[in-house]
């Protein structure tokens, strides 16, 4: 335990800290502009403290900046989610009247009480993945924004408007349709092909960034994108904003970190349990979308786990919702696997060069895909890597028993498959081997002591040779 902590409240013009003791004693405060040299500050300022671990609030936002400062400085740096901040202070205070210096110190005693509170580590290539996921959500909300304006024009000029999704394509047919009676037609004309353009634009750089999302995702080598519904766009939403997985003790903390764990509100003898607004709602969308995709196929895993709990009596919403927390516990082993195959990978093969091939993580075979294959059809899926490790053996017991999500868990450790020699024709029953002597034999396969036949005279199997020899 540290000797002070340090909290922050950063803000996009100024930084304010407040140093606090064990026993949760201010002991300074500090309030420095935000610029080039704001790290360099507050290290000075905390100086006195040698033993200090700085609590920031919202790492991951305003104070992304400054805590990989502190942390390229190389301090322990903490990250406070802002509710948990805010909890504090109106438990303390019991209103809710706030300044920096106490949301600072708000922050430090969140980060001294809570023993949930998560280190923040250096960017990996997981934040590459962020990045291009959150360009590619923007340019989606954009084009739905734009889509919106266009559908609002065309109704000012088609009689009913258009009622079909509109694309590119066709709102540029429909505009070719249209002649203007007066000048204010003609500009609603003008004000749709500007949309149109917008809309050809944006659609470009949405399939730009598809693009860098398959890139990056397949530089990860993750088999997320072995799961039915799950591609690159999927996957990188999945890993950015998990990144690692290490930190949920199993399945069903992930579950309730992705929002499909049921929330439970019983009292006394009433156990009654209630959907889930909680967690990290970018993460459940993902999922969302793959169950969807999934219901969407008939000839999928999850279609006919859907159906099964459409016939047990529960509603459309709750076996989708069932769905959800099967893909959940899905992506959770593939991330474990991959977190596996990533660590043998760190460690190296050991012994001869070439033997970690054989080392793969369970779950990225084929035979061992949770919910079918990726994409319908026979062909393997156009963003599954190159370089697929070997089958392992099958352990699911088909759709009818509907085990095939239990049955391809992978397990603790990393399942390796040994490939025995074969052997050639001489060596096989019947061969020229079967002449060899008997004893030559024995000795190619490693037995180390003799025949029975030629062992002197008058010794046991206890005594001890003098020669050295076993």
């Amino acid at each position: 335990m540290a000797a002070v902590m340090i909290g922050v409240d950063p803000h996009k013009a100024s930084h304010t800290a407040v140093a606090i003791s064990v026993a949760e004693e201010p002991l300074g405060e500090l309030r420095v502009r935000a610029c080039a040299a704001q790290a360099e500050r507050l290290l000075a300022w905390a100086a006195a403290w040698p033993q200090r671990i700085w609590a920031v609030e919202g790492a991951g936002g305003l104070g992304h900046l400054l805590a990989r400062q502190l942390l390229a400085a190389g301090e322990r740096v903490l990250d406070v989610p802002p509710k948990l901040g805010a909890r504090v202070r109106l438990l303390a205070a019991g209103d809710t009247n706030k300044n920096d210096p106490d949301d600072a110190r708000s922050v430090a005693v969140a980060a001294l009480r809570s023993a949930g509170v998560r280190e923040v580590r250096p960017d990996d290539h997981a934040a590459v993945l962020k990045i291009w996921s959150k360009r590619y959500r923007d340019l989606g909300r954009t084009r739905t924004q734009v889509v919106c304006r266009l559908h609002a024009v065309l109704c000012d000029l088609v009689p009913g408007g258009v009622s079909r999704p509109i694309y590119a394509a066709r709102a540029a047919r429909i505009l070719e349709q249209i002649t203007p009676p007066d000048a204010v037609a003609a500009a609603r004309c003008e004000l749709a092909a500007a949309f149109l353009e917008d809309l050809r634009r944006i659609d470009a750089q949405i399939r730009e960034t598809r693009k860098k999302l398959a890139a990056v995702v397949a530089a990860t080598g993750t088999s997320l994108t072995g799961l039915f519904g799950v591609g690159p766009v999927i996957a990188a939403a999945v890993i950015g904003d998990v990144r690692d997985v290490s930190r949920f003790p199993g399945r069903n903390h992930f579950a309730a970190y992705d929002g499909t764990a049921p929330i439970e509100v019983s009292s006394g003898p009433r156990k009654i349990y209630r959907l889930s607004r909680r967690g990290n709602r970018r993460l459940n969308h993902a999922i969302h979308m793959a169950a969807v995709t999934q219901v969407s196929h008939r000839h999928s895993d999850g279609r006919a786990y859907y159906d099964k709990k459409l016939a047990e009596g529960k509603t459309r919403k709750e076996a989708l919702r069932s769905l959800k927390r099967q893909v959940s516990n899905a992506i959770f082993a593939c991330l474990q696997a991959d977190a596996r195959r990533a660590a043998a990978h760190a460690k190296g093969p050991g012994g001869q060069q070439g033997n970690d091939s054989a080392a793969c993580a369970a779950g990225s075979h084929p035979r061992h895909r949770l919910f079918g294959q990726a994409t319908p059809g026979p062909g393997a899926h156009p963003t599954t890597p190159a370089a697929s490790p070997a089958p392992g053996p099958a352990s699911a017991r088909g759709r009818a028993g509907h085990s095939s999500i239990a049955a391809t868990l992978p397990s603790a450790t990393p399942q390796v498959q040994v490939e025995r020699p074969q052997r050639s024709e001489d060596e096989r029953p019947g061969g020229a081997a079967r002449q060899r002597p008997y004893s030559a034999a024995r000795k190619a396969l490693g037995q180390k002591f003799p025949l029975k036949a030629q062992r002197p005279k008058g010794t046991s199997h206890a005594a001890k040779r003098t020669d050295g020899t076993p």
